[in-house]
């Protein structure tokens, strides 16, 4: 049987993250992922917001600079928001993930691609996965929203989502490529918004929708034509996928596994962002493993806790969302400096100021050849 010091399960952002960090800081480790290559399959827009793009150095050729949020009313009205020094990262995720997976990799990790986890048994000193011939000190799931470490264990689980759903278009010269464009729709999107993201070489659209609503992505596809008065692109790539917005779970560990990402509920309730969250924890995750395996330190998952967020407003903020105000209160509301204060928080994180954006340049979103694909 192959010995580890950690094995991770999920090479997600925050297994990846955490499976660096661990390798480097010289833990014997071993990342388990169903998938046969990281970049298939993905779940996320992969919106980088300023602070996750600090946690860790990207490739400037897997990402793409945003400066701002243009926020649309449902009558078509729209307001821009900018804070100065903030952006966003539009990325590459498939191949951003590849890149991780990469590092981790060069770091020391060993990753078993196209490999599943169905369960493991626990000793005293270790955790056992007889079929896979392997065994680990610690067992981190950092499996995404129905994580199955969760379910093998009987931890805690997600029970509360947005569905989202988004597709990859040529890349739309006519859209202004200095903002994320963020619809406010009850009809479309009760519960959340709809989106447009000028990407690398791709322009994303999509939308997501609260707990129990099934989003009708081409609908939106036709109303985002319509209201910015755009042609038709072809579809290269289209994806789905959960997002946990109950908070972060309590109990999401068992002496040596425990939950991290997506899995353990590190998502924002409110706007569904947890890249940031997950970085980080990942990150920390692995440190803290390490300090316990090597110095005799608090448990990980204990220390893990204290630090991740609570997202106390957040989770009644998103009570009120669930509720999907009607449209014309959208408008009503939409423009006023009540509002507009609550959208640069939500989107600044409280920065004051109105950034200087740049000229538009109708290039810039368009930054590598599209393949041949669907009319929309």
């Amino acid at each position: 049987m192959r010995r580890y010091d950690l094995i991770i399960v999920g090479a997600s952002f925050a297994g990846l993250a955490c499976a660096r960090t661990a390798a480097l800081r010289g833990l014997k480790v071993a990342v388990i992922e169903r998938k046969a290559d990281p970049g298939d399959g993905v779940r996320t827009t992969g919106i980088l917001v300023k602070e996750a793009a600090e946690e860790t150095d990207f490739p400037s050729h897997l990402t793409r600079h945003v400066r701002g949020v243009r926020l649309y009313a449902p009558n078509g009205k729209f307001t821009d928001h900018s804070a100065p020094g903030y952006y966003f990262l539009a990325t590459d995720t498939p191949n951003l993930l590849r890149w991780m997976a990469e590092e981790a990799g060069r770091a020391g990790a060993e990753l078993f691609f196209g490999t599943s986890f169905k369960g493991g048994e626990q000793t005293r000193d270790a955790i056992e996965i007889p079929a896979l011939g392997m065994s680990g000190r610690l067992l981190i799931g950092a499996d995404g929203a129905t994580s199955t470490v969760g379910r093998a264990f009987k931890l805690d689980a997600n029970r509360r989502f947005l569905g989202g759903v988004e597709f990859e278009l040529e890349s739309e010269p006519d859209l202004d490529g200095r903002f994320l464009h963020c619809f406010l729709d009850s009809k479309l999107a009760p519960g959340y918004i709809a989106w447009a993201v000028p990407g690398v070489g791709v322009t994303q659209v999509g939308l997501a929708a609260r707990h129990g609503v099934r989003p009708d992505a081409r609908a939106f596809l036709e109303a985002y034509r319509q209201k910015l008065g755009l042609p038709a692109r072809r579809i290269l790539a289209r994806r789905s996928g959960l997002i946990p917005v109950g908070g972060v779970l309590s109990k999401v560990s068992l002496d040596r596994v425990m939950l991290i990402g997506d899995a353990a509920g590190h998502v924002s309730p409110l706007t569904g962002g947890g890249i940031v969250q997950t970085l980080r924890l990942g990150r920390r995750a692995a440190q803290l493993a390490s300090d316990w395996i090597d110095a005799g330190g608090e448990h990980p998952a204990r220390a893990l806790a204290r630090e991740a967020p609570r997202f106390g407003t957040k989770l009644l903020l998103r009570r009120g969302l669930d509720l999907a105000p009607p449209n014309w209160l959208w408008n009503l509301a939409f423009g006023t400096a009540p509002f507009r204060a609550f959208v640069q928080g939500i989107y600044f994180h409280q920065r004051g100021g109105k950034a200087d954006l740049p000229p538009i340049d109708k290039a810039s979103a368009n930054l590598s050849e599209t393949k041949r694909g669907e009319i929309v």
